[in-house]
């Protein structure tokens, strides 16, 4: 299949900066005032994708590990664990379990083969996964546990693992067996360890140099980590540390919002399972952080050409034609061809819930017999150049899945939020409801 897009690339190639940010910011006024109401075709799209998503996390899942693969291929035709791949990553782990509580609320799978799954991740992890501190490293052997020989110890990928025990304990809080394996997960990990010293945490650990020098310093991904890590009950951080790394702020146009320069992602990854909408601390309104940075990362790329239209549009850290790479912006960050990243725009749902849908809903009418596969989108694809990522990264996979649900039911936030140390985290911040 080619793609013939020639007359939307010369249409967009000749608009301005100022036209795309034009559009954004009235389809934006549009939804502010009129909350979107899902029609009965976006429903079933939604429901599509996030069953085979969640299937993906079932298939894809080790049943005695409980790991779970950090990518699978797409175009298998029927089910079954992708034996060529033996790399697992902490961080799918994690949005894995909660995708399992996803699959429970819809029935997707029988109750009693998920319980399994989630009891068998969490004792796996608890008792024979290497770890340090209590943080885990990021990339293992999908069988044996086994940290491989690149991986670092990650305080961020731990987090991640972390908000999907912590979701599963919330949502199966009549099982003592999972309550009880969660919140040892939890209470283990000696969070002042790893700020090494200082007032924000460091990036990772590696057992041959030590503490990696790079610090979650600027405003990205990490609130996780530092609600996380303020909100223990065993080993807390200060709850000084919320403000002690930096806000930049970001202009695009007419768009101002706090980012520091990074793939759409990081406007994402906290907002699967923190709660921040219609609340505020000192500095911002999170979510509607994560609004404006969505519209200026559309308009970013109608601006761009090379193909993006209202049909085609989103770029986060993904695979491309030549690997793995970290791109996005605004500003332009990385070698960005014309490639889609569905993610993108899957995991913004939230955001901007009717120009999100019109896009994936676009992207899967018109290439889903290249695009679309088992496990839903292929993670990213270029097709004038005939280009269709053969596979699917976990993570990719999860934070669709999980935000999907969250614009349909909200079930991640109202489950994840029943905790009690993500509501005195954000309490010892300052969060306040708006």
């Amino acid at each position: 299949m080619r793609w013939m897009g020639g007359t939307a690339l010369s249409s967009i190639a000749a608009s301005s900066v100022p036209e795309a940010i034009a559009s954004a910011r009235t389809q934006s006024a549009r939804l502010a005032s009129a909350p979107v109401k899902l029609s009965h075709d976006d429903n079933a799209f939604l429901e599509e994708m996030t069953l085979r998503g969640c299937t993906f996390f079932l298939e894809q899942g080790d049943p005695v590990s409980g790991q779970v693969l950090d990518r699978a291929a797409n175009k298998i035709s029927s089910g079954g664990f992708d034996n060529e791949r033996r790399i697992a990553s902490i961080a799918a782990t994690g949005f894995g379990l909660s995708a399992m509580c996803i699959a429970d609320r819809r029935k997707y799978f029988p109750a009693e083969q998920i319980k399994t799954r989630v009891q068998a991740t969490l004792q796996f992890h608890l008792n024979k996964m290497p770890h340090q501190h209590g943080f885990l490293f990021h990339f293992n052997d999908v069988r044996t546990g086994e940290p491989l020989s690149f991986s670092e110890v990650s305080s961020i990928d731990t987090a991640i693992f972390l908000c999907g025990v912590l979701t599963c304990r919330a949502y199966f809080s009549d099982d003592k067996d999972i309550v009880d394996l969660a919140t040892a997960l939890y209470d283990r990990v000696d969070w002042p360890w790893m700020l090494n010293g200082g007032d924000t945490f460091a990036m990772g650990w590696r057992p041959q140099s030590g503490f990696i020098q790079s610090r979650w310093n600027h405003y990205c991904e990490l609130m996780m980590l530092y609600l996380l890590g303020i909100g223990s009950k065993t080993n807390p951080v200060s709850p000084t540390t919320w403000d002690a790394f930096t806000r930049p702020p970001m202009t695009y146009g007419e768009f101002e919002y706090i980012s520091g320069a990074d793939p759409l992602f990081v406007h994402q990854y906290s907002h699967a399972f923190f709660d921040f909408s219609r609340k505020r601390d000192a500095y911002a309104n999170y979510f509607e952080n994560s609004v404006t940075a969505t519209q200026a990362h559309k308009a970013f790329c109608l601006s761009l050409g090379r193909g993006y239209s209202e049909d085609y549009w989103g770029v986060s850290a993904s695979d491309w034609e030549h690997g793995y790479v970290a791109w996005g912006g605004p500003p332009l960050m990385g070698p960005i061809d014309g490639s889609v990243v569905p993610c993108a725009s899957a995991g913004s749902l939230p955001f901007l819930p009717a120009e999100c849908i019109h896009n994936l809903r676009a992207l899967k009418d018109k290439f889903g017999v290249d695009a679309w596969g088992r496990y839903g989108f292929s993670d990213a694809f270029h097709p004038e150049l005939l280009w269709f990522d053969p596979d699917v990264l976990g993570i990719d996979v999860g934070i669709g899945v999980v935000m999907a649900e969250n614009l349909r039911t909200g079930l991640i936030w109202k489950t994840f939020m029943q905790n009690s140390e993500a509501l005195a985290a954000m309490d010892l911040c300052g969060f306040q409801t708006e």
